[in-house]
């Protein structure tokens, strides 16, 4: 896997959950009829007594995984971000996280990016969702080389974990070397006059808006905030602190998401100007990716005018 190679987050799931398959008997997977989309079934033909497809119904699916949980093993459970974190909530906080069992809940098809599927099928409210979980980690990691090491990190992790993917194909954007740690955020580059903070695929945009700030004198701030919970509140306090104004970005609800958790932390610890960009509480629509992303103002250009505005509220 190469700087920028097209690849989708979930098959870089799917091939290193059967990868690590072969190390940890522990794992089985579970799958709500969708093993293709999700990419579970890379594991399914490597494992077909450790792969389970519980059909259409999740709600099932979850109940399932937790009981598997409680009898040692550690459950992989997938399906659309949409369908996990609305149609099988209750399942989620009560059998799985209110036991605090070790179940992973890895969720593909998150944000407006799903395109084409509309609405039913587009989650933007999970990240929210999960979130107000007592004892729920959430990750959304960035590229597909993050995905595999954020794969690896949930495997080690004892406890329920909420991860969310993207379905595009998408530009890698880390190398090889790439350090990834469960709950720290990653720092892209440092700067002293904006701090944009960006969760999931979007951190694409977030890139070429840096640079377009850069050709402009304005030195950006790039933190890759993965985790969303427990959230890296030393890290974000530090970049506020920094540069004095923040702008957060992501593919999801501006209410629940990355942009709620930053001002949470920072109206406690450090109160700074601040620009959310993200679905202004409104639903997607039906479209291509980059119209839905120009449409709904979530891409370069949009993420550069909230860094003008915040820095403007900062003088």
């Amino acid at each position: 896997m190469k700087i920028g190679d097209r690849l989708t987050q979930r098959s870089a799931y799917g091939k290193t959950l059967a990868e690590i398959g072969e190390e940890v008997p522990q794992i089985v997977v579970l799958d709500a009829d969708i093993s293709k989309s999700t990419c579970t079934y890379f594991f399914a033909r490597m494992f077909p007594k450790r792969a389970f497809n519980l059909g259409v119904a999740e709600q099932n699916m979850f109940g399932v995984a937790a009981g598997l949980a409680m009898v040692g093993k550690i459950p992989f459970a997938s399906t659309y971000a949409c369908f996990a974190t609305m149609r099988a909530c209750e399942q989620i906080r009560t059998s799985i996280a209110y036991p605090h069992l070790n179940v992973k809940i890895v969720a593909t098809h998150g944000g407006i990016e799903v395109g084409w599927d509309g609405v039913t099928h587009q989650g933007t409210e999970d990240v929210g969702i999960m979130r107000s979980i007592p004892g729920m980690v959430v990750l959304v990691p960035a590229d597909p080389q993050a995905t595999v090491h954020a794969t690896h990190a949930i495997s080690k992790y004892e406890g329920p974990v909420y991860m969310r993917l993207g379905r595009n194909p998408m530009p890698v954007l880390y190398g090889e070397c790439f350090k990834f740690t469960l709950g720290k955020a990653h720092v892209l580059q440092t700067g002293a006059d904006i701090a944009i903070m960006t969760t999931g695929p979007i951190l694409a945009e977030a890139i070429k808006a840096a640079t377009v700030l850069e050709k402009e004198g304005i030195s950006s701030y790039l933190l890759d905030v993965h985790t969303i919970k427990p959230i890296d509140r030393e890290a974000i306090v530090r970049a506020a602190k920094t540069t004095g104004a923040v702008v957060t970005c992501e593919d999801h609800n501006i209410n629940g998401g990355l942009g709620s958790a930053v001002s949470e932390v920072l109206v406690e610890e450090y109160p700074v100007p601040m620009m959310r960009v993200g679905l202004q509480d409104t639903f997607g629509e039906s479209g291509e990716p980059k119209a839905l992303y120009e449409k709904y103002k979530l891409s370069e250009r949009f993420i550069v005018e909230a860094a003008r505005r915040a820095l403007k509220r900062k003088m």
